[in-house]
């Protein structure tokens, strides 16, 4: 059975290599579902949306399959990053077989959205058979 965590905190500086301090990455978890560990990925992204150096994604802990890292996010309904706007729906970019490429898209899809308050991208790293049904196709 898959279990769900959400790994990040406080960087050192936009690059998210080391954590500010030289600690671990911040582990919060484990979590049964995928909606649980969005939600709380939610609430943690949220009590610091206004520092720039902090950053969470949500990790799969599977003996199922091969895990990969996906670049996900979008226009959201309001700054909750709850729901999509209306007539979207969260996009998935992937799968990277390393932290360093879906980064690299990350950072593509985070730069060309900074002024818009409305969108915000993540990594997660899942494995295949636990991607959500809609997005099982999903490509890079």
């Amino acid at each position: 059975m898959a279990r769900y965590w959400v790994v990040g905190g406080q960087y050192t500086d936009t690059d998210f290599d080391k954590i500010a301090g030289g600690g671990p990455e911040q582990r919060a978890g484990p979590f049964k579902d995928y909606e649980a560990a969005k939600a709380e990925w939610q609430r943690l992204a949220w009590s610091t949306v206004d520092d720039a150096n902090s950053r969470y994604r949500i990790e799969e802990e599977s003996e199922q399959g091969p895990q990969h890292y996906w670049v996900v996010g979008g226009v959201y309904k309001d700054t909750h990053f709850k729901e999509p706007a209306a007539g979207t729906k969260e996009q998935w970019f992937g799968p990277f077989d390393s932290y360093e490429a879906a980064k690299a898209e990350w950072q593509r899809h985070a730069w060309a959205t900074v002024d818009d308050a409305l969108s915000r991208y993540r990594i997660e790293r899942l494995s295949d058979d636990h991607l959500p049904a809609d997005h099982k196709t999903a490509a890079r």
